[in-house]
């Protein structure tokens, strides 16, 4: 069996279509690095494996398109910057998240995402054609602090992105909580590590007294 062949047969077995392949994770035993990537080229070129990006491939879902279809940007972001081996390391914030809990309309231009793998506290970088904006988190991220690291977030700029005010500002980031099961003794051992006007704003939106849920 030619090399090209086996790294194909290695990928199929190991992922299912269009989950996002990263070059930096391949490991085949007995082929070399080099070797490996000289056999992603050729199947890309011949079309039984598609590049998202540099570094990042995957396997063509079948589709009546001549294309095929591809991995979202959100399947590529979860897989590269909120997880790694010992599970969630990452989320994502600012007006993108926002938007996701509906304190406003506005559509981000770019990612804004809180990463145990940011190398500083802030950097921009591209990921196909979409800008992405990685910061380092107050916090190292895991599995039980990160939705509560994601909301302090949004409470430390919600002055800044939220489209609603008053009660109804109120009323959503409760309602929100008590989705999540978020209370506020929770927030509190990372309220710390976060600038001051968090507390300005917590209490702004009626949230620093305390919330029973």
């Amino acid at each position: 069996m030619a090399q090209v062949d086996s790294v194909y047969d290695f990928l199929r077995q190991n992922y299912a279509e269009n989950e996002p392949i990263f070059l930096s994770e391949i490991r085949i035993p007995g082929i070399q690095g080099a070797s490996v990537r000289q056999a992603l080229k050729k199947l890309t070129e011949d079309g039984r494996l598609g590049r998202f990006d540099t570094g990042i491939y995957y396997i063509p879902q079948k589709s009546m398109f001549r294309f095929g279809s591809t991995p979202s940007y959100d399947e590529v972001i979860q897989k590269k910057y909120l997880l790694d081996d010992t599970g969630c390391c990452g989320y994502v914030g600012g007006i993108l998240f926002a938007n996701q809990i509906g304190i406003t309309s506005q559509v981000p231009l770019a990612y804004e995402i809180s990463t145990n793998k940011a190398t500083t506290d802030y950097r921009e970088t591209r990921l196909a054609n979409l800008r992405v904006i990685l910061k380092k988190p107050y916090v190292p991220v895991n599995d039980q602090n990160a939705e509560i690291l994601q909301f302090l977030d949004l409470l430390k700029e919600v002055g800044d992105i939220s489209e609603l005010d008053g009660e109804e500002l109120t009323d959503r980031l409760l309602d929100y909580m008590r989705k999540k099961k978020i209370r506020f003794e929770m927030l509190e051992p990372y309220l710390p590590y976060y600038p001051e006007r968090i507390y300005k704003n917590m209490y702004e939106v009626g949230l620093l007294k305390g919330v029973s849920i």
